[in-house]
Parts: structure tokens; C-alpha cells; sequence
């Protein structure tokens, strides 16, 4: 969902990944990986959640300032405590906009790298940086980050994470071998919806949860052919992959409700995927004869759905679909022995509260569970983002490191809920074939502390 580029073609592109993008920066974690141990000090502390020193300015290296970058751009520039200090991006009027931006607001100047798709790695090592925020394509994301903790910086990168196995496992080492930091900004974790729920859930109105369904069902074919942005790139995906394509936007607030990777684990997965249709149909009935757009092929199902099942014996349904025509889903059902939520659009049911057997909805509990963090935050998270959440997300990320807290997502997070996407695709390949999710903590999922209320 980010833009890096405008100008180079996509085959521009997958060359620079190649060279890039599992190159240096990943083969030395994988040339020792044995996906075994403690994991270093990460995992030692009282409660299994790492927490790094206060820093009473974040100082903010971004990489990749088209779309979302941009509009992360905009909320540090409203966040108490953090300054942008260096940009990167290959467009360099980009960079140039945004130095002007943030002198614009009353900070200084930062400096601009943009020598080509790889000057990320300059900027981490020269500059003087507390976070190295990635707003790239989705294979820039594991080279950015790996990048920036190798030379002493948190990292921070838009989702999914990473989309290889070896790719998860790389993130999660590297952080732990270099105590830094590497959070994965899952946005929707942070809409008001989500986090009523969570609310509720943690205030036992739900009981025990039983299961969850989430999804990304979003109507993506005129943005994946466009001529720039992520027109550029995206729809590369498709071309290769063909899998639960995005995980996290859907999966990310269920596994948060569920306590996944803090009392609770993804034990596997299994996966099928339809014909693939909705691509190659929207280019000839879009495009002129002569448009190459006509002629390129998908692998990528046009609806993916996956189960998952966790050790204490939940169970979500995760399903994907960008390439038909609908309206747009996140889907956003929980399940517990008390109560239900279903969403798009959003109701509820609550045993011994509700009507007999009908729906309510969800408003009418908003202002008795509405999350204390929108409760305190919503006017300075208007205008934002996605309806405020981006804003959140990124107030929570300078919050935590100005204070030394423990991160609301963190690295094993990152990896678990962005591993299932290419889990998934195993799955499909092999006939629907289940297959064992890793767990990135070693174990110390058993006794990492539940994610709380934070703002209360």
C-alpha cells in the first residue's frame, strides 16, 4: 500500500530487487539460523516483552515518502517528541518536497538521500538516528529494516513485514541480536471498531473467545494497473504468487483480541485458493489491443481463504480477495462463549443483553467501551489517515520509545502475522496440506504478558 517510485518502469524495478533485495543484508542471518534458543535478552525480561532505553527525541530517518509515506510524514510532523532528520527516497523531488515540508513546520532541514534504490543504507549509516521508518514496496521492506538495526537504529516498516519464511526468521534475529526494535505498522489495529473490541474482550464481555474471520476484501484492480505508484510493482505480486496475498490488515486485531504470541500461539494453517479470472478480464475489457497489459498472466486465485488454528484451540478464518468487483471488508467477526461482533456492517450480539436472537448495533456500546486511547485522542487524530487510525499508530510508536515501553506490535508480531502469507501459499500448492506455523518466541509465548488497555 506504499509508493516508492514514480518514474522507472517495473522491470526497473525487479532488477533493483534482485540485486537488493536478498542479497548481503539477509544472507548472513541465514548462513548461522537454527530457529532454536531463548532469544537473547529479548525474551529474559519478567514478563518476555523487550523494552529499550528512553529516547527523549525520536529522531526519524524515512525511507520511501510517496503515498503512505507522505501521510506518516504528516502525523510526526503533529506528534510531540519526534523530528524528521533524514529522507530517502529514488525519486528525488520527493525528497526534496518533503525537506521543504518539514522545514516548512518549524524543524530543521533533513537531509536527502536519493543516489539510487539502495541509498538506504547510506542514510543508516551515516546519520544519527533513533528510527528508520519504510514506507517502500513490499520487497524493500526486509533489506530497510535489516539495514537500519545492523547500524543501531529501531526499525519500523509499513505491512506486511516480510513475505518469505527465511524473511520472518531474518527480522526476528536481527532484532534480538541487535536488542533494536522492529515493529510492523499495522494501521487497522488501531481503528475505533477494532478497538472497542478488544475492550470488550479484555473486560470479559466476549467469555472465552472461540473463534475469529477476517480478511482483505478491497476492490484493487484499477490502483494494480495504473501506470504509477503501486501500479508499478503491486500487481507483480500476482504474477508470482499465489497465496493469501495480505494477512495483517485482517489478521493483525484478531490475533491481538486472542493474545497470540502472549498466552496464546498460530499452531498451522491450511489454504486453497479459486481460478484466477478477475486480472486478465479487467485488462481486455479496460485496455486497447496493443496495451502489454493484455497479455500478462496471473497465478494469483482471485479468492484465497485460509484457516488457521492456535494451541489453546481458536480458530480464524482469513480470507483474500483484491481483484473482483465488491465492496470493501475487513470482515471483523469474534466469537466468544457470551457474546458475537460481525462486521461491514458493524453489529453485535451480547448474551442477557441484547434482544432475543437479533443484531444491535455496534454504536449503541460505543460511548460504555469505546477505547480510552480514541477516547483521548480523537480530535488530534482527525483528518488523519484511514479515518484516524494511522494517526494512533504512530503516536503509540514515539510514545513507546520516548517512555521505554514495550512495543503494542512487536517484532514477533511482525513475523507471525506476515508468515502465514507465504504458509498459505505452501498449503495451496500442496492440495490444501496443513502447515506448522513457527513460533518465533521459542516458547516464551506462555508467559509473555497479554497486550493491556493502553491510555487508561
Amino acid at each position: 500500500m506504499n509508493h516508492f517510485q514514480s518514474g522507472p518502469t517495473r522491470r526497473d524495478f525487479l532488477g533493483w530487487t534482485a540485486a537488493a533485495g536478498l542479497g548481503a543484508l539477509v544472507s548472513s542471518c541465514q548462513s548461522s539460523r537454527s530457529h532454536s534458543g531463548p532469544g537473547a535478552a529479548f525474551l529474559q525480561q519478567g514478563d518476555g516483552l523487550f523494552r529499550a532505553p528512553k529516547i527523549p527525541e525520536v529522531r526519524i530517518g524515512f525511507v520511501g515518502v510517496g503515498g503512505m509515506g507522505s501521510a506518516h510524514v504528516n502525523n510526526f510532523l503533529r506528534i510531540p517528541g519526534c523530528r524528521i532528520a533524514a529522507v530517502c527516497d529514488i525519486v528525488e523531488s520527493k525528497v526534496a518536497r518533503v525537506q521543504d515540508q518539514v522545514e516548512k513546520a518549524g524543524f530543521a532541514r533533513p537531509i536527502g538521500y536519493s543516489r539510487g534504490p539502495t541509498d538506504f543504507e547510506r542514510m543508516c549509516a551515516e546519520e544519527d538516528l533513533d528510527l528508520v521508518f519504510t514506507a517502500t514496496p513490499w520487497e524493500w521492506h526486509v533489506p530497510v529494516m535489516l539495514a537500519a538495526m545492523k547500524n543501531g537504529k529501531h526499525g519500523a516498516t509499513e505491512v506486511p513485514a516480510a513475505y518469505t519464511v527465511d524473511d520472518c526468521w531474518a527480522l526476528v534475529e536481527t532484532a534480538e541480536a541487535t536488542q533494536k526494535h522492529c515493529v510492523m505498522m499495522e494501521n487497522c489495529c488501531y481503528d475505533r471498531p477494532e478497538m472497542m473490541i478488544l475492550h470488550m474482550v479484555r473486560k470479559g464481555v466476549f467469555g472465552e473467545l472461540l473463534h475469529g474471520e477476517c480478511g482483505y476484501l478491497h476492490d484493487l484492480r484499477d490502483i494494480k494497473f495504473s501506470t504509477d505508484g503501486e501500479g508499478l510493482w503491486r500487481r507483480h505480486h500476482a504474477m508470482k504468487r499465489n497465496e493469501n496475498l495480505y494477512t495483517t490488515h485482517g489478521l493483525g486485531p484478531i490475533a491481538q483480541c486472542m493474545n497470540v504470541n502472549r498466552g496464546d500461539q498460530f499452531e498451522w494453517i491450511n489454504s486453497a485458493s479459486s481460478k484466477t479470472r478477475g486480472l486478465e478480464l479487467f485488462a481486455k475489457e479496460n485496455f486497447p489491443e496493443g496495451d502489454p497489459r493484455r497479455d500478462e498472466k496471473f497465478v494469483l486465485g482471485d479468492v484465497n481463504v485460509s484457516l488457521i488454528r492456535t494451541v489453546n484451540g481458536c480458530t480464524i478464518y482469513l480470507a483474500h480477495n483484491c481483484d473482483n468487483p465488491r465492496p470493501y471488508s475487513r470482515i471483523l467477526g469474534v466469537q466468544g462463549t457470551k457474546a458475537i461482533f460481525q462486521g461491514y456492517p458493524h453489529r453485535i450480539y451480547i448474551e442477557g443483553v441484547s434482544p432475543g436472537h437479533a443484531w444491535e448495533s455496534w454504536d449503541k456500546y460505543l460511548k460504555q467501551w469505546d477505547h480510552p486511547l480514541w477516547k483521548a485522542q480523537e480530535e488530534n487524530a482527525k483528518g488523519a489517515g484511514h479515518g484516524g487510525m494511522d494517526y494512533l499508530e504512530d503516536l503509540r510508536l514515539i510514545e513507546c520509545l520516548r517512555n521505554g515501553e514495550a512495543m503494542d506490535m512487536d517484532v514477533y508480531d511482525a513475523a507471525a502475522w506476515s508468515v502465514v502469507g507465504p504458509l498459505s501459499g505452501r498449503s495451496v500448492a500442496n492440495n490444501g496440506e496443513s502447515q506448522k506455523i513457527p513460533d518465533f518466541t521459542r516458547g516464551a509465548w506462555r508467559r509473555r504478558a497479554p497486550l493491556g488497555i493502553v491510555g487508561a
